[in-house]
């Protein structure tokens, strides 16, 4: 190694250091989630907004978050990872103190959507900017502290909100989250470019001097180097690779199938309608109510870092097939729960423990894991374009199961709704044996060199 070049321990701080930086969008992102469930009463009361203008202010998010997803994915084949990853702060800060200022409905309305326009770029980009940036040993591990980030954040919020709650400030619940878009802005322009969106742009000398400042040995980084060239002599990209290329049109239908499958857990019917369903499994009063949700919260934020430490050690998907069973048991045994009848404090507090056994079944992998996978899967000349894909997929499933959890509680009852669902996981094992490779400890390079001489699905990571 030349003289130049920093040592393997400063490259490693290095790496760790953009890696935990790119995951803070992840922080965002979760307590724009959280925050506005303890906002809502009282900025209800203050602005006199009906129960349905109180539903726009909730999914004005995610339709926006819809349309940051579909746009980002132009923004960063464009302008770059890091500079969407800015754009996506920017827009943080300004919905945040935006909420905040709001002095009507339609205000709000606005504001939030331009919050769902940061969290759709977030989604999009920081799992894909990780994907990129970090060596395949810790690659797993970084995208699941992008979820860890998600999960603590949903957590601040519900504490913040409680904070807050005493003295009925709804307008400091929404704009303190500035503060945090501040320090990811700033932390965001210290970032290097994704080595493969320069080398994808013909810029190779700077992907080269990154790769070397972010990896162990100038051997390794021409190494990688080397692949990523190889890659790009696929002549097509984006729309054009997926009319024409069968085997790119595989990847992108399984990351949109992936998306769905973790919409389709139920678990942001938990995240949603905590306090329903514990009013659902006896807990009658607002206050149980309330802290139930902070401990699901905990619960699911804790969870995340069986991901991080075991992602890329046993693999992604012995642990996708581990969480999708402990979710169908869980769900199964609180829809049965709710069959027999939940007359006990016994059952009651059986119900709830069988309430976290799901969520730390979904914590454990499905969160973290498929947003991992769709990162991994798709071939650099189609990253953007699949990505694209898989994080509209995922708002869409998610418009949906929010849209339907109560209507189908009333039309076919507690028990049978959590049989769905239950049912659902144990068909997501299927799936992810059928169809989900192992990408474990290899280069995107290998994933995609086995891609496109048309391994099966599974096969692609081996």
């Amino acid at each position: 190694m030349n003289a130049s070049t920093p040592s393997g321990k400063h490259q490693n701080r290095f790496t760790w250091f953009v890696c935990c930086m790119a995951a803070l969008s992840g922080l965002l992102f979760g307590l724009d989630i959280g925050v506005i469930a303890g906002a809502l009463p009282f900025l209800a009361d203050e602005l006199h907004i009906s129960n349905h203008e109180q539903e726009w202010v909730v999914s004005a998010m995610m339709f926006g978050a819809a349309l940051g997803a579909l746009g980002a994915g132009w923004i960063s084949s464009r302008l770059g990872r890091k500079k969407s990853m800015l754009i996506g702060a920017t827009l943080f800060v300004i919905g945040s103190i935006w909420s905040a200022l709001s002095p009507s409905v339609e205000s709000l309305t606005g504001a939030r959507i331009v919050l769902g326009l940061a969290v759709g770029i977030a989604s999009y980009t920081a799992p894909l900017y990780l994907a990129e940036i970090a060596p395949e040993r810790i690659r797993g591990s970084m995208i699941s502290l992008y979820q860890l980030m998600l999960t603590t954040g949903i957590v601040l919020a519900y504490l913040s909100d409680t904070a807050f709650s005493y003295s009925g400030n709804w307008r400091a619940m929404l704009g303190i989250i500035a503060i945090p878009a501040l320090v990811l802005f700033a932390g965001v322009l210290f970032l290097p470019n994704s080595p493969r969106w320069l080398a994808a742009h013909g810029r190779f000398n700077e992907a080269q001097r990154v790769l070397d400042r972010l990896r162990s040995t100038s051997a390794q980084a021409k190494q990688e180097l080397d692949e990523i060239r190889e890659s790009l002599q696929v002549k097509q990209s984006g729309w054009a690779l997926f009319k024409n290329n069968t085997h790119f049109r595989r990847t992108v239908w399984l990351g949109m199938l992936l998306q769905l499958m973790q919409q389709f857990t139920g678990m942001n019917v938990v995240m949603y309608y905590a306090p329903k369903i514990f009013s659902i499994a006896g807990f009658s009063s607002t206050s149980d109510q309330m802290w139930g949700t902070v401990i699901v919260g905990l619960v699911n934020m804790l969870s995340t870092l069986i991901a991080i430490g075991l992602v890329d050690r046993w693999g992604r998907k012995p642990m996708l097939t581990t969480s999708f069973l402990v979710m169908a048991v869980g769900m199964g045994a609180l829809a049965l729960l709710l069959h027999l009848g939940v007359e006990t404090d016994f059952h009651k507090y059986f119900a709830i423990a069988m309430l976290l056994m799901f969520i730390v079944g979904f914590a454990m992998a499905a969160g973290p894991v498929v947003w991992l996978l769709c990162s991994e899967i798709q071939p650099l000349k189609g990253r953007d374009f699949g990505i694209t894909a898989s994080t509209t997929t995922n708002w869409v499933g998610n418009m949906i199961v929010g849209a339907t959890f109560l209507t189908m509680l009333d039309k076919f009852g507690n028990a049978n709704t959590f049989w769905f669902y239950a049912a659902l996981n144990l068909l997501f094992i299927l799936f992810t044996w059928r169809l989900v490779p192992e990408t474990r400890h290899v280069t995107l390079e290998h994933i995609e060199r086995n891609l496109m001489q048309g391994k099966p699905l599974r096969e692609i990571g081996s």
